[in-house]
């Protein structure tokens, strides 16, 4: 599945054309077990006609024989159908997520707006499960069909009137149950809403648990998730009440036919139409019909779920790229000269910047929201409202979004650590320890970190790095940046939580390393920005000032109250 526009129906139709092999197996060995199954009730008729009747044990040893044939292919045909069946439902799950994994990773963005990473993470498991599952409720649907049209064949065989009432009925009970499921797959939809946005902010909690402890503000958070949980258990609730009422109207349904089906079976034989062993089938296959339609109850169920779950999916799937997808490649080799001419996004008002080629620049903000607009532009996680952005006189525009990220990287303050251990997590680009992983943890003090932890560079983090302190987490993540060694980097606020003699290190660390190469530093630090080569002052969404930091300090009042305040 790509990207583009998708419905709901698109999704199931694509899930179950993926599996069309497995379903048809599937549905070729449900469709034997429900001839086989249909069979035992008629067989059993013609051993009390034919055997139990004339009192003959021969007869009888014979077509018991035959029913215990009919019970083993039983047997396997349903172990082999449902093992097909359920493989297909997981398959066209797991094929769902990993659609739902590209959507989110494109890097053109977009599919997590306006969306929490938990609401993300329940689409991607619960809704590609649910959707997953319409797979074996189809093939169970296909089984029930066959199970009915099997019985109603061999009802005709017995009794013309038999027959015809399945026929007639089965049809009309269908559409009841399609009608009843309607109100289901509404509140279906609308509980899945809520139990995502529920599971969004339990991760959003927990990802910020550190934070709320060190402002006191649990009780709040509490409050909250407990109101949203609230409205995910009366959605939950709605549903619930919807299904009862939909299958158990539809059980009753169900029974009343098959009470029907009897009635007009035992009148027959009163009356001398069908045999005493024709009855016992009739009544058998009466019964064995209750599955089949039960059955279809479930489907219809079932379905409504999938459906509500399809059209969640294709809103990710759908979404809007937050930038337009180019399709050159950075012109090799990279010098790494960035420019902006008249930018305009958010707070950038016109934004004329030369991000001169392997120097080491510094970008001090009056106001953070400037800072964001910036690290978006460079980032390409948004193109300008007007202006543009270029690489070697290329404008990003132009460039395939993956590939001008093997040339740039932005490293965002809040940046997650993976579980995983220490040195994966410095390593992540690179995968494996060398020579200049060691220098980049060494140039971010996170050489420091490891030999503090108890296993050094092996010790596990914990999810998000939530065994480490801010600093440490901030040293990690600057390792990881400069070990990524791109010939564009762009860093934000890295040591906002690391000591001063610390920070100090650093700034002298991030200019050894990344020396000849690109480098800007997104930061209010007096530290950092002393070692920068030149600075420059973003003043209401514009250059305010430029020149090094100590000229700036001396000269520029807005730079002194920025930096130094």
């Amino acid at each position: 599945m790509g990207t583009g526009k998708w419905s709901g129906r698109d999704v199931l139709t694509r899930s179950i054309g993926q599996q069309g092999r497995r379903i048809t197996l599937a549905a070729a060995l449900g469709a034997a077990h429900q001839l086989g199954e249909v069979s035992v009730p008629v067989l059993i008729g013609v051993v009390i006609d034919r055997a139990v009747a004339r009192s003959d044990g021969g007869l009888l040893a014979l077509w018991l024989g035959v029913l215990a044939i009919v019970y083993v292919a039983l047997s396997w045909s349903f172990r082999l159908g449902a093992r097909s069946g359920e493989r297909a439902a997981e398959e066209a799950a797991h094929e769902l997520r990993l659609a739902l994994v590209r959507r989110v990773l494109d890097a053109r963005g977009g599919a997590e707006t306006g969306r929490l990473p938990g609401e993300l993470a329940n689409v991607a498991t619960e809704d590609a499960k649910r959707v997953g599952a319409v797979n074996m409720a189809l093939m169970s649907g296909i089984w029930a069909c066959a199970g009915v049209a099997a019985g109603a064949v061999a009802l005709l065989v017995i009794s013309l009137p038999l027959g015809l009432i399945v026929l007639l009925g089965t049809p009309a009970l269908l559409y009841l149950g399609h009608l009843l499921s309607k109100p289901l797959e509404r509140r279906s939809e609308a509980q899945q809403d809520r139990a995502a946005h529920a599971s969004g902010v339990a991760a959003d909690l927990v990802a910020g648990l550190r934070v709320l402890k060190g402002i006191g503000a649990q009780r709040a958070a509490i409050e909250r998730y407990r109101l949203t949980s609230h409205d995910s258990l009366a959605a939950t609730l709605r549903a619930a009440r919807a299904e009862s009422w939909q299958t158990g109207l539809v059980i009753a349904l169900t029974g009343g036919f098959i009470t029907l089906v009897a009635l007009v079976g035992g009148r027959l034989a009163l009356g001398g139409d069908i045999t005493l062993g024709q009855l016992v089938s009739a009544v058998g296959l009466a019964l064995y019909l209750l599955g089949p339609l039960e059955t279809f109850a479930w489907v219809n169920a079932e379905l409504a779920q999938g459906r509500a779950s399809a059209a969640r999916i294709a809103e990710v799937l759908s979404a809007d790229p937050a930038v337009a997808s180019g399709e050159d490649e950075p012109a090799g080799p990279v010098r790494g000269a960035v420019r902006l001419r008249g930018v305009r996004l958010d707070g950038l008002d016109g934004l004329d910047l030369d991000l001169p080629a392997g120097r080491l620049t510094g970008v001090a903000v009056t106001d953070p929201a400037d800072a964001q607009a910036l690290l978006r532009c460079l980032g390409r996680d948004a193109d300008p409202e007007s202006g543009r952005v270029e690489l070697d006189g290329v404008p990003l525009t132009a460039l395939d979004p993956d590939l001008l990220r093997t040339a740039v990287l932005v490293a965002a303050h809040d940046a997650a650590l993976f579980e995983g251990t220490l040195a994966e997590n410095v390593e992540a680009t690179s995968g494996s320890e060398d020579p200049e992983t060691l220098r980049s943890m060494a140039a971010a003090c996170a050489d420091e970190v490891a030999r503090s932890l108890p296993y050094g560079a092996g010790t596990d983090v914990g999810e998000g790095g939530r065994s480490l302190s801010g600093g440490q987490r901030q040293r990690v993540l600057l390792a990881r940046a400069l070990r990524a060694g791109r010939e564009v980097l762009v860093v934000h606020d890295p040591t906002t939580a690391v000591d001063a003699v610390t920070e100090a290190r650093i700034a002298e660390g991030i200019r050894e390393v990344r020396g000849g190469r690109t480098t800007v530093l997104v930061t209010n630090s007096p530290a950092l920005l002393a070692v920068t080569d030149r600075v420059v002052l973003l003043d209401r969404g514009r250059i305010g000032a430029e020149g090094t930091h100590a000229e700036l300090v001396r000269t520029d009042a807005a730079y002194r109250t920025a930096v130094l305040a």
